[in-house]
């Protein structure tokens, strides 16, 4: 399967979750074999360079530990609060629906470690930016960044560039 068809399994579902929001449901790409499958290669091959690849929770978990195990580098799981059960660092953010916080363990990573971090969509970047900050708070080092889905228009990309201009942006496709 090609990677637009495997995005073709991805529906829009509006009003979720609140009124204003087109929220894109992954659930039916995650079901599918073959559309799972080429998520997870397209992926993988960006993180051929990276000693870890990290996920931010909920979503972007299940790419970012698939990614890992096919590229045989450690997973890490980003957070929401109360959720790690040892000491953390956080950052609170703020999304295109309201405002919510971030945990990573704070023997995480390793200094210098390089990061693959992935999440599922790009929207405001409140989200990867904070989880940006939460590696570098280990002193390691993001190389790239990897979404399923950009809503382009919601500017998110500009936010982390004009930040992190040295971190590459990469975006399976954009609505």
């Amino acid at each position: 399967m090609d990677l637009s068809e495997a995005i073709s399994f991805i529906r829009p579902i509006k009003d979720f979750p609140k009124d204003g929001i087109l929220f894109q449901d992954i659930t039916p790409a995650l079901a599918n074999p073959a559309a799972f499958e080429t998520l997870v290669s397209d992926f993988a091959s960006l993180a051929e360079n990276v000693d870890y690849v990290v996920g931010i929770e909920a979503r972007g978990f299940i790419f970012a530990a698939a990614v890992a195990s096919k590229n045989r580098v450690g997973f890490i799981p980003i957070r929401k609060s109360g959720k790690l059960p040892f000491a953390t660092h956080s950052r609170s953010y703020g999304l295109e629906y309201g405002d919510d916080e971030l945990h990573i363990h704070i023997d995480a990573l390793a200094p210098g470690a390089r990061v693959l971090l992935i999440d599922d969509v790009l929207a405001t970047g409140g989200t990867l930016v904070a989880g940006i900050e939460l590696v570098h708070a280990l002193s390691a080092q993001v190389t790239d960044v990897a979404v399923l889905l950009e809503i382009s228009a919601l500017a998110g990309r500009a936010k982390i560039s004009s930040r992190y201009p040295d971190i590459q942006i990469h975006s399976l496709a954009q609505v």
